[in-house]
């Protein structure tokens, strides 16, 4: 088993990295190699009767930061109160195309259908997401970014930057044509995470991945 590429931990919370193509947690296949059986694997490593429980989730593609609670109650609290402890959230993404823009603010009414697959719908079907961007290196080809998400719904980058005219490199899903990392182009980099008991915040923050900044070296 791959070792956990953690970012913090106290008595609480375990706060890790999570590489690309690895589920966050199984789904009906029930695929056992996930950042879950990891993390879970980690901690009772430490004391056999330790539990590990999943706060956030990330798609297998997508690379970064993933909270984990070590008690049920902080679980939940997290995920009843996730806009308003998690503070700033923020993505690093490679889209096709070149950005006009130097920085905008997406907003977009999503919704989600019977397949799963979201959509940009109107005020009445769907729900607002603000995605704020500003762009970090260019190329003829491909755009750096540097997100961050105002709100949390599923797939609200992809969906939000496929809309706006730049989809994501390798979502196909959300119509990219270009897949030169063999990956998703989007990582999680930088949390800020807010627990109203508790004295202090806590600050995580990874690297950009390599293989996305290798996209602007040649500066083509």
């Amino acid at each position: 088993m791959k070792k956990l590429d953690i970012l913090y931990e106290d008595k609480e919370l375990l706060i890790v990295n999570k590489p690309a193509k690895l589920l966050t947690i199984a789904t009906e296949k029930k695929e056992s190699n996930t950042l879950y059986s990891m993390a879970s694997f980690y901690v009772k490593k430490q004391y056999p009767k330790n539990k590990v429980f999943i706060v956030n989730r990330l798609d297998r593609d997508t690379s970064g930061i993933v909270v984990f609670a070590k008690n049920e109650k902080l679980k939940h609290f997290l995920q009843d109160h996730w806009q308003e402890c998690a503070t700033k959230r923020q993505y690093i993404g490679v889209v096709e195309g070149r950005v006009k823009d130097k920085k905008a603010t997406l907003k977009y009414y999503l919704t989600e259908d019977k397949r799963l697959n979201v959509h940009v719908t109107n005020k009445e079907l769907g729900k607002l997401c603000t995605t704020k961007f500003k762009v970090i290196n260019q190329t003829r080809v491909y755009t750096l970014l540097d997100i961050e998400i105002l709100s949390g719904r599923k797939h609200q980058i992809r969906v939000s930057l496929s809309e706006y005219g730049h989809p994501l490199i390798g979502d196909k899903k959300y119509g990219a044509s270009k897949n030169p990392i063999g990956r998703l182009g989007l990582h999680c980099y930088h949390l800020s995470l807010h627990v109203p008991y508790r004295k202090d915040n806590v600050e995580v923050e990874t690297k950009i991945p390599k293989e996305f900044l290798k996209i602007f070296e040649s500066g083509e």
